[in-house]
């Protein structure tokens, strides 16, 4: 029982007795330290999963408002050709109508003008044929054989008018 007297021993004891102590009252607090800190690591790691499954459902979510935006421009791309095509035709056809009457017009400009040529033509032809039976008729006819066919000319005009 040297043991018991000899120092060393007392502080080997007291030294095991305080880092007993020491574990046996800072034990619950480390691992109170670090189940709180797994705990906090699991909820950040929660939160950090829960945000992603957000983003993932946001991308899918702008994905097929993207996909539905490009149908939609599409469709009005469409819809454009289609009535640029609708409005080329009907203005193809609105002047293929104006062409079609300015044509019938100048017909019949011309053939207005053809006539009036011609009606000038008749009268040019009728004033020198008065004008040369005038002077036949002044020249060379005797008065008496001038009134006789003066007067069957006036009996015959109506049926010459017609």
């Amino acid at each position: 029982m040297e043991l018991l007297k000899d120092a060393e021993f007392w502080v080997l004891i007291a030294f095991v007795i305080s880092f007993g102590f020491l574990g046996w009252k800072a034990t619950p607090m480390l691992t109170g330290a670090l189940d709180r800190r797994a705990l906090k690591i699991k909820g950040e790691l929660d939160e950090a999963a829960r945000l992603r499954d957000d983003a993932q459902r946001a991308l899918a979510e702008f994905q097929r408002k993207q996909r539905e935006a490009l149908k939609e421009a599409e469709e009005i791309v469409a819809h454009g050709r289609a009535e640029a095509e609708r409005n080329a035709a009907a203005a193809e056809r609105e002047l293929a109508l104006a062409l079609e009457r300015r044509r019938r017009m100048a017909s019949e400009k011309i053939a207005l003008e053809e006539a009036k040529a011609l009606a000038e033509v008749r009268n040019a032809a009728v004033e020198v044929a008065i004008a040369a039976v005038r002077r036949t008729l002044a020249e060379d006819m005797a008065p008496e054989r001038r009134a006789s066919m003066l007067d069957e000319a006036i009996a015959a005009l109506p049926q010459t008018l017609q």
